[in-house]
């Protein structure tokens, strides 16, 4: 938005309670955005609030009339590019940056149905869309798969969101214990259960090294239990430290970096640990492959294999030395590959195409 207004272009933030989240609003308000409330709740599959959510859009549409709309996740494409039929000349362009719940995990009943519906309601959001935005290949070519991309719909893949090598500066890592952390909400498709089962292994083992954990509890349905969370927090190599506003701190404390997520559009806290100079593990799935060169920068793992984690985790008990060589190399991928200013550039070059 910042790089927008630098280059003369009137922006408008539009999301659900932005005015009532004040640091958001005043933060926003500095950088010379405007802000605009949409209600629109980021989970949930309430029918008659989602079918409000294209009124809200639609007004949201005649009251800014914006020139160029970017949608930003799944709701926003969906409704926003449904509202955005009523409005001829409005470009609509669509990020997705990820496939969510109906997409991950295993294939129960309920997310085939879902995905099936998510499926058509895309088809539906992405009619009027004047480019869609991908941020891995992965789900460029389910998209593709699917019918969802028409051969006169520009697509483009971009490098996720990106990250800012100066918020996020280079650091050492500290010679004291292995430490191994993970950020993120506290969802059974972010691995968190996988990672704490490794963590149990490791211990079983006798290997020294503590895991940590950032992150809040969430309304998705594979949300951890607060029971489950309790039971954590009594193992003695293990620490749950809540949510949090600014993650580099706990970054910058760690010697690797753990995401055993089952898919991501770009794991933007990957991107922000490489960018600190950490090594990194994730799994060999669509959106997590892409941030790591195996054995260069860190390591692959499957999805959903706890066994595969912990002995992957050993590698850096093992050899200390993996984790500086490794930290050295994410820090220059993230500079070469994740600059945020790189892709900035990027998808402005999208828009005013």
């Amino acid at each position: 938005m910042k790089a927008l207004i630098d280059k003369g272009y009137k922006v408008f933030a539009a999301a659900d309670n932005i005015d009532g989240d004040q640091n958001s609003k005043k933060l926003l308000n500095q950088l010379g955005v405007e802000t605009y409330n949409i209600p629109i709740a980021r989970t949930g599959m309430n029918p008659i609030k989602d079918l409000l959510s294209i009124f809200f859009f639609i007004r949201a549409f005649r009251d800014l009339r914006p020139s160029i709309v970017l949608a930003y996740t799944t709701k926003p494409v969906i409704w926003g590019g449904i509202a955005s039929l009523f409005f001829r000349n409005q470009k609509f362009i669509a990020l997705i940056t990820g496939l969510g719940f109906a997409f991950t995990g295993n294939h129960s009943f309920k997310r085939k149905v879902l995905k099936s519906l998510i499926n058509i309601l895309y088809g539906l959001g992405l009619k009027k869309a004047n480019a869609i935005i991908f941020q891995n290949p992965d789900d460029k070519n389910d998209f593709r798969c699917s019918g969802l991309l028409k051969k006169d719909k520009p697509v483009y893949v971009v490098n996720g969101s990106g990250v800012s090598l100066e918020d996020f500066p280079f650091s050492k890592v500290s010679e004291s214990k292995l430490n191994f952390l993970m950020i993120s909400r506290l969802i059974g498709d972010k691995g968190v259960r996988e990672y704490v089962e490794a963590g149990k292994i490791l211990n079983r083992d006798n290997y020294v090294a503590h895991l940590h954990l950032v992150g809040s509890f969430d309304s998705n349905p594979d949300s951890m239990t607060k029971d489950e969370i309790k039971f954590w927090k009594e193992l003695e190599w293990f620490t749950w430290h809540g949510p949090t506003n600014d993650v580099a701190p706990f970054i910058d404390k760690s010697s690797v970096y753990v995401l055993p997520s089952y898919r991501e559009g770009t794991p933007r806290t990957v991107l922000e640990a490489m960018s600190i100079g950490r090594a990194i593990i994730t799994s060999d799935a669509p959106g997590c492959r892409e941030t790591v060169v195996p054995n260069k920068n860190g390591f692959l793992v499957p999805i959903k294999n706890p066994e595969e984690l912990s002995k992957t985790m050993k590698k850096f008990v093992d050899s200390p030395s993996l984790v500086h060589s490794m930290g050295l190399q994410s820090r220059a991928i993230a500079a070469n590959k994740y600059d945020v200013h790189k892709i900035n550039k990027e998808m402005i070059k999208i828009l005013e195409s």
